[in-house]
């Protein structure tokens, strides 16, 4: 039996959660639905079972259970790997230790640094430190755009596209190009999604991604960096908008084979 947190986000149109319990069954397995706010992580009886986090609300409840969980079970991915992909500073620190490329990036509680740093590249891209979707990304030019610290600056990169890899057990299974002409290109914020064939420089950075962060699975988004590739972040609970390939069957079969080695 995979015991599944649902995604918090999912709806009747787009429901992630429900995808992958239908592969599950097609697959001849059993899933269960694991409902984190009526379970109380002091005396659950789950012991020695597969759970597996679709999605998790942004709130400390919610993510201190599953790491409960995780002291007796086996979750995917783990609350480790979900909280250092949530992280933008601990995943770039694991990226840039890793020497895998991404935007020239810096963290500082200093106002002053944080305008210094403006004054050099011109313009950069303020982040939130924790955040989803692409909401709360600005490309700014003037301190009075800093707002309160701590700052989470990188360099800007132009770009009308970015690439969204999906990676299961550290192997790029499917991609898509992300366009608009925002600044970000994330499909929740009217990006327009097409799936796209994996390069070998793709899958070899989505990969060393995905391990850096220590995720089973994972969506690594890549900006194109003048011959190159830079990672930007990794979601430890990802979509799979536009993918072209079956991401749901793909997730399930990965699952089913952890249970039943699991099960020896």
């Amino acid at each position: 039996m995979i015991h599944i947190v649902p995604k918090p986000t999912d709806t009747a149109g787009d429901d992630s959660t429900s995808m992958v319990i239908r592969e599950i069954a097609r697959q001849g397995g059993r899933s269960s639905y694991l409902d984190l706010d009526a379970l109380d992580p002091f005396s659950s009886p789950l012991s020695g079972a597969l759970i597996w986090v679709c999605g998790l609300r942004q709130d400390d409840h919610q993510f201190e259970v599953v790491n409960a969980l995780s002291v007796s079970n086996r979750v995917i991915n783990t609350p480790l790997a979900i909280f250092t992909c949530a992280s933008k500073v601990l995943t770039s620190t694991l990226l840039v230790r890793q020497g895998i490329p991404t935007p020239k990036t810096f963290f500082t509680s200093s106002r002053e640094t944080a305008a210094d740093l403006l004054a050099r590249f011109g313009k950069m891209v303020i982040k939130p430190v924790y955040g989803y979707d692409g909401n709360g990304i600005f490309l700014i030019n003037s301190p009075t755009q800093l707002g309160s610290p701590p700052y989470y600056l990188q360099e800007y990169v132009p770009n009308d596209r970015d690439f969204r890899v999906f990676v299961i057990d550290g192997e790029a299974v499917g991609a898509i190009s992300r366009v608009s002409d925002s600044l970000t290109h994330n499909i929740h914020q009217g990006g327009t999604g097409r799936p796209v064939e994996i390069d070998d420089r793709m899958a070899e950075l989505a990969g060393a991604a995905a391990r850096a962060v220590g995720v089973d699975y994972g969506g690594v988004d890549l900006l194109p960096c003048g011959d190159d590739y830079c990672v930007l972040e990794v979601n430890g609970t990802p979509n799979w908008h536009c993918m072209g390939v079956n991401i749901p069957g793909l997730l399930a079969g990965y699952l089913l084979t952890i249970e039943r080695q699991m099960r020896g």
